[in-house]
């Protein structure tokens, strides 16, 4: 019986060229491929990073509902920077910072100033660089030399103001935290500062632990060092977390522009702003605090457009979804977003140190990260790096690192409850995290210490 006319070949999707064959890796291909064979090989590629859902290392945001999606993908083309042609993202952005500086309590909002930016990082760039021109204009109208500036940070710090540092030759003055000072809380302060300093970071949300460093108690060290010696120090909050998290669930501490002291703030909108990656927002408490000579004025395609950055063009994606967030949350549904996350965290924080070999450094309660170490002499055979291993055999990524200087021979674990850890995923994490608990504590043996890899995410 011959075959029918209407029939056709059929290509079995891994069994056709480029997937049958192989594609190079490091120069392009000769020759072109077929749209969906392309697009399966890298599709399968990055299914190799695992679920991004279950990584409990990071505080970037992995969940965002469907209409944020889509808003991402309608508005990926638009070039953020290029106010000329789509006047209304500019104008969206200048809305968000608004609102920022309204929840951050600024004096007066719309005589403040901010910009979003791709992450916290280029935003505490920003806020360092002026506050590094701002002394540096009071030093030469002084008649004082500007070759050695300082900036006062935490041992804790997050890298991205090491890179400041190096970037912009500051010279790095760490305060160590300890036992008895967990975080930078204005203890000692005033041996630190003096005529060079162009400011002191305070984190809200320390990045190895999640607590929030004492911002008003900062400020009134400082206050003392001014009645003191004369010196006024300006303090930069570097609230990449914690300033979407304190408004709602922390509405009585003091932290932001309520005080005099506190010249800048930077969040990331990609964090417990609840956006994908990136997007970050700095805002000054008045635009007197943002020198004009950082602002540049350039023409481009036809508009003359102000540009405070360090980078230029990006999608305008992130700022869009961010305004969705806003709209579509508002104050309440921020709270109670944030308030379901820091139950969860503590709930875990509790479930962990009940368990005899953990002992908590902090508990959850200031942003929804919290981290253990193991209690002092309870095992040789095996330690948290050996249980990050386990643990991520089942795919949670739960980093193990040693603290910062002066606490180096202390190694945690942290976890970062994010929107889209529910309890029902950390019921499942705590039967995994028991059972290999378990596991570990049957040991009679040491485990071997080679290969071991502190893992740490900023």
């Amino acid at each position: 019986m011959s075959a029918r006319k209407d029939s056709i070949a059929l290509n079995p999707l891994f069994a056709r060229p480029g997937e049958a064959t192989e594609i190079p890796r490091f120069v392009l291909p000769p020759r072109e491929s077929l749209p969906d064979t392309a697009y399966q090989i890298v599709h399968d590629e990055a299914m190799l990073d695992g679920n991004a859902r279950l990584n409990l290392a990071t505080f970037v945001g992995t969940w965002m509902d469907d209409y944020s999606a889509r808003l991402y993908l309608e508005t990926a083309d638009k070039n953020l920077v290029d106010k000329d042609e789509y006047p209304q993202t500019a104008a969206i952005e200048t809305r968000c910072w608004r609102m920022l500086a309204d929840l951050w309590h600024a004096p007066e909002p719309a005589a403040s100033i901010g910009t979003s930016t791709i992450g916290s990082s280029e935003a505490c760039m920003l806020g360092g660089l002026a506050l590094k021109r701002r002394w540096r204009h009071r030093r030469l109208a002084a008649g004082e030399p500007v070759d050695r500036p300082n900036i006062i940070l935490s041992s804790a710090v997050q890298v991205c103001w090491e890179k400041f540092c190096n970037y912009f030759d500051v010279e790095p003055r760490y305060v160590p935290i300890s036992s008895e000072h967990r975080v930078l809380d204005g203890h000692d302060i005033a041996s630190y500062v003096d005529e060079n300093t162009i400011g002191v970071v305070a984190i809200l949300g320390v990045t190895y632990t999640g607590m929030y460093e004492p911002v008003k108690a900062i400020a009134a060290a400082l206050d003392n060092v001014e009645s003191r010696t004369g010196l006024d120090i300006p303090v930069h909050v570097d609230a990449a977390s914690g300033g979407m998290v304190a408004p709602f669930l922390q509405p009585e501490l003091e932290w932001d522009f309520r005080l005099e002291r506190v010249s800048s703030i930077n969040t990331s909108g990609h964090k417990y702003g609840l956006v994908s990656p990136g997007l970050g927002w700095v805002i000054w408490r008045s635009q007197d605090l943002l020198p004009e000579d950082l602002i540049f004025r350039v023409s481009y395609l036809g508009g003359d457009m102000p540009s405070l950055a360090l980078n230029f063009s990006r999608p305008g994606s992130q700022v869009l979804v961010q305004y969705y967030q806003f709209l579509r949350l508002g104050f309440a549904g921020y709270r109670a977003v944030q308030a379901a996350s820091r139950d969860v965290a503590m709930y875990l924080a509790g479930e962990i140190a009940a368990l005899s070999p953990f002992e908590l450094w902090n508990d959850g309660s200031d942003i929804p990260v919290f981290a253990w170490s193991l209690r002092h002499g309870y095992t040789e055979n095996w330690n948290l790096y050996h249980l990050s291993d386990r643990l991520r055999m089942h795919g949670w990524q739960v980093p193990a690192y040693p603290m910062p200087p002066n606490l180096q021979d202390l190694t945690v674990q942290r976890i970062v409850v994010r929107n889209g850890l529910s309890r029902d995923l950390a019921e499942s994490f705590l039967a995994d995290f028991r059972s290999e608990v378990s596991y570990l504590e049957s040991l009679s043996h040491p485990l071997p210490l080679e290969g071991q890899q502190p893992g740490f995410s900023h």
